[in-house]
């Protein structure tokens, strides 16, 4: 078993899922530019799974050029509403809206993980949660983005699972911890393979 990884991400929960889980892990955020990655796939007609498992690459593969054999985890998490990308929120208005298109609907949370070392991808697991959205009204939208902090707004995308986050959804299928960022039952399994 390895004695630690890097994780290159700058997410508090996905680390707190590291810990959680017993994977020792020091924080070496990529600082990737999403944005202009995002757009440059959307040109290309990329798919929100596409998007996400290219972004987990770059992120572990920016960190692990840099860290002679370490093991590097990059991790991304993007929503698909029938094949659109939602991204994080960049203000309050921008979540109001997002809130509002995935009011009443099933949407698909999809995160992909990737290990590099030395610069190349050595292992990658995509998974999918589907989360149904009740029908809220605007009150009630407004209401619940006044319980969330800016902090958790921006680093979480729209709704936090594991808080308030939870009363917005009539169901929800999936593993939870893919739904907060980072599906460590696969990481555990393949870091347990590596010598």
């Amino acid at each position: 078993m390895l004695s630690k990884i890097i994780l290159a991400s700058k997410s508090k929960i996905r680390k707190e899922i590291l810990d959680r889980n017993n994977i020792k892990s020091i924080v070496e955020p990529s600082n990737v530019d999403e944005d202009i990655v995002k757009l440059s796939l959307l040109k290309e007609k990329t798919n929100p799974e596409i998007i996400s498992k290219n972004l987990a690459e770059l992120k572990a593969n920016k960190v692990s050029m840099k860290k002679n054999d370490e093991i590097v985890l990059g991790a991304d998490s993007v929503i698909d509403l029938d094949g659109e990308l939602i991204s994080k929120p960049e203000s309050r208005e921008e979540a109001t809206k997002i809130l509002r298109k995935l009011n009443g609907k099933s949407h698909f949370l999809i995160s992909s993980v990737c290990i590099s070392r030395n610069g190349s991808m050595i292992w990658n697991y995509t998974d999918k949660a589907k989360l149904t959205m009740k029908n809220l009204s605007d009150d009630e939208l407004k209401n619940y983005l006044s319980k969330i902090s800016d902090e958790a707004l921006y680093a979480y995308n729209v709704y936090q699972i594991e808080g308030e986050g939870r009363n917005l959804f009539s169901s929800i299928e999936g593993d939870e911890d893919t739904i907060m960022g980072l599906p460590v039952k696969k990481i555990k399994e393949y870091i347990g393979s590596l010598k």
